[in-house]
């Protein structure tokens, strides 16, 4: 069974955990490096912080009591759109439903806090990830004129993918709890 939980900053020793599998184990897929992370950079305040942004909403998903994936959704400051990041499923749990739980969880808080677009950045050779997103019927942008940011090799630039929210009036479960 996979279910998924909020986070608050108190939660942080369970984020640190992922986010650094998600680093090490696929690093060609985030903006950040696990360096950044460890080190000087691996302070429970920066963890804390991570976990604070204003109005966004930090998912862990269970697989069999265990944690095997992570993803956020944060608003787009003047904008009708929120962006879903920091997304990753681990190995052990890949094609177990768990990546369609966690985007389609990020797609109910946007269309709850009235956010009619849902966006992401994704590395254009992340076959796996774009597949996911597709499925769950993202479109590519980048198409359309709007490139992604550069990617560090200075040449290459992210796929910007979005899809349309329906707005729902119905708030979210009690007590952060998703299950699917």
């Amino acid at each position: 069974m996979i279910e998924l939980r909020t986070l608050e900053s108190d939660d942080w020793p369970l984020w640190r955990e992922l986010r650094l599998a998600a680093l090490a184990e696929a690093p060609y897929a985030f903006g950040s490096t696990l360096a950044q992370w460890q080190g000087s950079g691996d302070q429970e305040e920066r963890w804390r912080a991570r976990l604070s942004i204003p109005g966004a909403r930090d998912l862990v998903a269970f697989l069999d009591g265990l944690p095997v994936g992570m993803v956020s959704g944060v608003p787009v400051e003047g904008a009708d759109s929120v962006e879903l990041i920091s997304m990753w499923v681990s190995p052990a749990a890949r094609g177990k439903g768990v990546g369609d739980h966690l985007v389609r969880a990020v797609e109910r808080w946007g269309a709850e806090r009235g956010a009619g677009t849902l966006r992401l950045s994704v590395v254009p050779d992340n076959s796996n990830a774009v597949a996911l997103y597709e499925r769950n019927g993202f479109t590519d942008l980048t198409d359309t004129g709007e490139p992604g940011d550069p990617m560090s090799d200075g040449i290459r630039r992210e796929r910007v993918l979005a899809k349309r929210l329906v707005s729902t009036d119905r708030p979210g479960p009690p007590g952060g709890r998703l299950r699917g």
